[in-house]
């Protein structure tokens, strides 16, 4: 990939970022009985984001950033896909 596509590519993901952030900070301030649901729909998009950033940088590959990453995706779509058991995977990224 060329380096400015790349910096297009990071430049967006933060755009993106900053729109899925504001719109956890809305949704933490309503009261709404699918809120909690919601919040853990964009903690993910948010993740998948930060996946992005780091599998993207125009540097290595920061291997502890890496593992956070698919640790905090696998934690939080371990809800939505129970029978998966992907919290427990996520023991396996730190061995």
């Amino acid at each position: 990939m060329e380096a400015k596509q790349r910096q297009q590519i990071l430049a967006t993901s933060w755009q993106l970022h900053s729109q899925v952030e504001q719109a956890y900070l809305d949704e933490h301030a309503t009261k709404k009985d699918n809120a909690w649901l919601e919040k853990q729909r964009l903690l993910l998009a948010d993740m998948a984001l930060h996946l992005l950033q780091t599998a993207i940088t125009p540097d290595d590959i920061q291997l502890d950033k890496l593992q956070n990453n698919l640790h905090a995706i696998l934690t939080i779509a371990d809800q939505f896909l129970p029978h998966a058991q992907l919290k427990a995977a996520t023991e396996k990224l730190y061995k």
